[in-house]
């Protein structure tokens, strides 16, 4: 393999590498590569398929038994000692004991979590590559861009194809962190660790009213956020910015909005609400950040179970099309020096994998259903079936003729 350098201007150029074209045993060589890992994928895609009809079941039935035995509560109301290790519902504001605070910027919200995101202005190199062939030879040029941009991750330019001129420090003089409130209470309860996680509609904090007289003489604000440079329109490579958002707000001042009203579903255990474990297998420990009934959170939940099956089905039948392809592409590299036969070929294997992938996975399903549906694991099986069927009814016929 060789390389050329073409240069066009300080933050763009060009890198030309060619090497021989791989002949007939180095393609099939590297193709029995693919079929080793096709194979991989094709039993991966029945273990995900036959797993997740199980666990699509499991969590239904859970969300039934859940739905069936919860108990709802009025958050006015004392602690009630008889709904202890039950499955209890409630709506009601979050409640924090203190505020939390940065103190490096004097930034102080009443809020579950608090997040200060620090990015760094940095060099970023971008290529974009290209192959043509050239004098029996396959060539690609590979065309690298840099800008300066915003980032909140450190990007290392000792990767970068050209480091010359596009320098980055080694490290951020800010670092970003979350800082969440020791103990959330929604009404009497106090929430599980489990239940706090959940609770993530992040909002920026506005610094439009911010008192910037306090401020620290080398940051400046613009915006919503805290700049370490006094000119943060013109901003230098290494140049730091800080930007504060928070998720949950639990304080019953206007600043900045009203305490955040969630519903929860979990088990009472005396003042704290804790993971509920159903006899289907299931756990329940679900938060929303509206106000729900308890029909209306289980009904959310189920609409949840549904797409994440449909797209774990959508995931399996993909890793079975693609496994079926890279297995048999083993057949396209020995007729791939013959172009017609070669697009022919392609076209058949493509067909034959989508056909199969299809068949084998609604019968994946059907045998995933088999134990809990049976009569749905027979529809889908007859479905299944069908390519197979109308092949065979066709053969009679051409006989006869």
């Amino acid at each position: 393999m060789s390389s050329a350098f073409s240069g066009t201007d300080h933050n763009q150029h060009k890198r030309v590498t060619s090497r021989s074209n791989p002949g007939f045993l180095e393609r099939l060589s590297e193709t029995l590569g693919g079929t080793v890992l096709g194979v991989g994928l094709f039993f991966l895609s029945f273990y995900v398929l036959f797993t997740n009809e199980g666990r699509a079941l499991q969590t239904a039935s859970s969300l039934d038994e859940g739905l069936s035995q919860v108990v709802s509560l009025d958050p006015s109301f004392s602690l009630d000692p008889q709904n202890n290790n039950r499955l209890v519902h409630l709506s009601a504001q979050l409640r924090t004991s203190q505020p939390l605070h940065d103190p490096n910027y004097r930034v102080v919200v009443q809020a579950v979590k608090l997040k200060r995101q620090v990015e760094m202005y940095q060099w970023v190199e971008y290529q974009e590559s290209k192959d043509y062939q050239e004098d029996g030879e396959t060539k690609t040029e590979t065309t690298y861009t840099y800008n300066t941009e915003w980032k909140s991750e450190l990007i290392n330019s000792r990767n970068f194809d050209k480091e010359i001129g596009h320098i980055n420090p080694s490290a951020m003089a800010v670092e970003s962190v979350t800082v969440v409130a020791p103990e959330v209470r929604v009404g009497p309860f106090v929430l599980s660790k489990g239940l706090v996680e959940q609770i993530n509609n992040f909002q920026t904090l506005s610094l439009r009213d911010f008192p910037g007289s306090n401020l620290d003489p080398f940051l400046t604000i613009d915006e919503d956020y805290f700049y370490h440079t006094p000119h943060p329109r013109r901003p230098e490579v290494g140049d730091v910015r800080v930007s504060f958002s928070f998720a949950g707000l639990s304080g019953a001042g206007s600043y900045p909005g009203p305490a955040q009203t969630v519903s929860v579903v979990a088990m009472q255990r005396g003042e704290n609400l804790i993971p509920f474990k159903t006899k289907s297998g299931d756990t329940l420990e679900i938060l929303y950040l509206e106000d729900l009934s308890a029909q209306e959170v289980f009904e959310k939940e189920q609409q949840h179970n549904t797409m994440k099956t449909w797209g774990l089905r959508a995931a399996g039948w993909a890793l079975m099309f693609l496994g079926i392809s890279l297995t048999i592409r083993i057949i396209h590299t020995l007729v791939d020096w013959v172009p017609i036969l070669r697009e022919l070929v392609s076209l058949g294997l493509k067909l034959f994998a989508l056909c199969v992938s299809c068949s084998l996975s609604l019968l994946t399903i059907a045998v995933g259903w088999l134990f809990y549906r049976p009569l749905v694991a027979a529809a889908l099986g007859a479905v299944a079936l069908l390519p197979v069927l109308i092949a065979r009814s066709r053969v009679p016929a051409k006989k006869h003729q």
